[in-house]
C-alpha cells in the first residue's frame, strides 16, 4: 500500500501532471482509444434503440443478459490467463504475508449495547407519532410526491431504518428480478 501510495505522490508532486488539464493530450495512444470506446458506445446505444428503446430493452431482460455474460466471460479469461489480475493470477505470493498491524477484533459486547441501546429508544419514543408517520410514508410513496420531507420527519422521529425499509416495501413492493436463461 505504500508503494501504491508513494507512486501516486510521485506523479502528483514531483512530474507536475497534476498542473496541466490534460497530461496526455495529443497522445496517440489515449487519441486512439478515446475513439474506438466512443464508437464502441454508440454502437451500443444502437443495440439498445433497436430494442425500442430502454424500457424496451430492460423488459427484454437485455442489460441482465449483458451483465450475466460479461461477469461470465471476465471469469473464464481470468482463469485462462488471458485476462491478468495482478496478485490474483499473475505474480501472485505463494505465502501471503501477514498484516504487520493488529487486526480490529469487535468487543462481542457491542450487539447486545446496541440492543439495549434500540430497545430504550422504542421504549422512550412517542409510538402513535411513528405509526402516523409511517402511514403518512406509505401514503406518499404511493404518489409522484417527494418522500424526502416525511421520510426525515420519521427520522427526527427515532423511526428506526428497517421500519422505514419495511413502509416502503409496504407501499412500492419487493422488486423480484426475473431469471434470464
Amino acid at each position: 500500500m505504500r508503494l501504491a501510495l508513494r507512486t501516486q505522490q510521485i506523479l502528483l508532486e514531483e512530474t507536475g501532471v497534476a498542473h496541466s488539464i490534460d497530461p496526455l493530450g495529443g497522445s496517440y495512444l489515449v487519441e486512439t482509444l478515446t475513439d474506438q470506446t466512443e464508437r464502441e458506445i454508440w454502437t451500443y446505444l444502437d443495440r439498445i434503440d433497436g430494442f425500442g428503446g430502454t424500457v424496451a430493452a430492460l423488459e427484454r431482460n437485455f442489460f441482465q443478459q449483458e451483465i450475466a455474460d460479461s461477469a461470465y466471460a471476465y471469469q473464464v479469461a481470468k482463469e485462462r490467463g488471458e485476462k491478468i489480475v495482478v496478485g490474483v493470477n499473475r505474480f501472485r505470493e505463494d505465502e501471503p504475508e501477514e498484516p504487520s498491524i493488529p487486526l480490529h477484533s469487535i468487543d462481542p459486547r457491542t450487539e447486545q449495547t446496541q440492543k439495549e441501546r434500540l430497545a430504550r429508544v422504542k421504549r422512550d419514543r412517542d409510538s402513535g407519532r411513528i405509526r402516523k408517520l409511517l402511514d403518512e410514508l406509505k401514503d406518499v410513496a404511493r404518489t409522484d410526491q417527494n418522500l424526502m420531507p416525511v421520510t426525515i420527519e420519521c427520522v427526527r422521529a427515532y423511526t428506526t431504518e428497517g421500519e422505514i425499509v419495511n413502509a416502503l416495501k409496504e407501499a412500492f413492493g419487493l422488486y423480484r428480478e426475473p431469471i434470464v436463461f
